[in-house]
């Protein structure tokens, strides 16, 4: 294995920038001095900590530029949708920094005489983020900003693809005054990150990536003998339904946003649509009028809106599952000839929206992470919600009706971690953000997502005797 983490940019093949790794050795002094840095930040007032967050925030926000075209070339997000990155980035640090003091506040329990009994609320101490590629600042903050905030120190090692992004969020944090050591990017490769994971000052472990590596993560911290908790963000098939009473125009609209944006590269991208089949021809049609309407090319073109896929081989792999569905019966809808920058053998693909598919066809049931949807017709509700359970995963899910109740009923029977009415692929901050099944464990955003950073201590105080 090199020693050497290499970033090969999708936009055009070349190496856009190279790091070491660190060793075994450096690796453990990094934990040392987290370790040691995070006993003093803990001490630090909660108001003092989130100043110093928030101004990084700030920060960040005023770089969205840079940061836009770094993306474009770490991993070919058009250079026109990074400042969203940026936004969503701040959405989510402001609000769980918002919501820290009465998150993190004591419980207070009143009611018995002569006792004085609350809940205080510790941090654990290190937690070792393990972020993604395919929104590399949005992923990292939903475990980074609240487990600093409540007073632990992180370390956060990003996918090799974006390792820049760690980088920059440690000189914003650097800048805005963290103390040193409290929070540490660091680049590593498979081995030395398993032999972190032994690490017994490691005591918290947030993961977002593969189901083969939410595994491999939750063995190697049971291997340890530790104790370490975990919070893994796995895969995804995220499927929709429209009713008949949906607005076929707006669902076709979002739909083609959620199933194509960022060339589909997202845990909660849609990947299944299900319509009932009195609207199903022309949601076919309205959808693919959207799919139409996109441009393919380079990222650092403004005028592009799909950019190229992380790498080559998640192209072919998407590619292989298409053909297949098209060998095995599926109508492929999209001419990929009305999109020039089309070229297979590169990480550049056209969209592309799939009829005649079903259940027994790989495109509906392994994540493509890739800009494809599937569309079957169903006949009922019944069949749709049968369809939408039919999966091993269970992030999200979009139901699109103008019926609220119906929405509601419906989606108490969806296996998934967040139901969407009439909207898709996005995270409000406020809501605890998990999934059901293979998508994995534990919650990330919302106040619910500080308690797996933070440990009860329980104070049972006497007052006299």
């Amino acid at each position: 294995m090199s020693d050497m983490a290499r970033i090969i940019s999708p936009v055009d093949g070349t190496l856009y920038a190279e790091r070491p790794y660190l060793g075994h050795p450096e690796a453990r002094q990094a934990v040392k001095r987290a370790t040691e840095a995070q006993r003093a930040w803990q001490d630090i007032a909660l108001d003092q900590r989130l100043r110093i967050l928030s101004s990084a925030v700030d920060a960040l926000l005023e770089q969205q530029d840079e940061l836009s075209e770094e993306l474009a070339w770490q991993m070919g997000r058009p250079i026109a949708q990074g400042p969203g990155e940026a936004r969503g980035f701040v959405e989510r640090a402001r609000y769980m920094l918002d919501i820290a003091p009465r998150a993190l506040a004591p419980i207070e329990i009143p009611g018995k005489a002569r006792f004085k009994r609350y809940i205080q609320r510790d941090p654990v101490g290190v937690v070792l983020t393990i972020a993604p590629w395919n929104f590399p600042y949005m992923t990292a903050v939903n475990s980074v900003w609240p487990a600093l905030a409540a007073g632990n120190a992180v370390l956060l090692k990003h996918a090799q693809q974006t390792l820049l992004c760690a980088e920059r969020l440690e000189r914003v944090l650097r800048q805005s005054g963290l103390p040193e050591g409290v929070f540490q990017a660091v680049h590593l490769s498979h081995d030395t990150t398993a032999a972190l994971l032994r690490e017994p000052a490691i005591r918290f472990v947030s993961f977002t990536g593969s189901v083969r590596g939410g595994r491999n993560i939750q063995q190697a911290v049971a291997q340890s003998g530790q104790f370490a908790g975990t919070a893994l963000e796995l895969g995804g098939k995220d499927p929709a339904y429209v009713r008949a009473d949906a607005d076929l125009a707006d669902a076709a609209i979002n739909l083609a946003d959620g199933a194509f944006f960022n060339s589909g590269q997202s845990c909660c991208s849609v990947e299944r649509i299900y319509v009932h089949r009195d609207v199903y021809q022309p949601f076919v049609e309205a959808l693919a009028s959207e799919a139409l309407k996109l441009t393919l090319g380079n990222p650092l073109d403004r005028d592009t809106t799909l950019g190229p896929m992380v790498k080559t081989q998640a192209a072919d792999f998407v590619h292989a599952q298409i053909a297949e569905a098209v060998q095995n019966g599926a109508t492929a809808v999209v001419d990929p000839k009305r999109f020039a920058q089309n070229k297979p053998g590169t990480a550049y693909m056209a969209p592309q929206i799939l009829t005649g598919v079903n259940h027994g066809m790989r495109v509906m049931t392994e994540e493509s992470f890739g800009p494809v949807v599937g569309v079957m017709a169903v006949t009922s509700d019944e069949e749709a919600i049968r369809l939408m359970n039919d999966s091993e995963f269970g992030l999200s899910a979009s139901i699109w009706t103008r019926d609220l109740e119906a929405a509601e009923r419906l989606g108490r029977q969806v296996q998934t971690g967040t139901l969407f009415m009439n909207r898709c692929d996005v995270l409000d901050p406020a809501l605890a953000w998990t999934g059901v099944k293979h998508s994995g464990h534990g919650v990330s955003l919302s106040e619910l997502g500080y308690n797996a950073l933070t440990q009860p201590k329980s104070f049972h105080l006497r007052l006299g005797a």
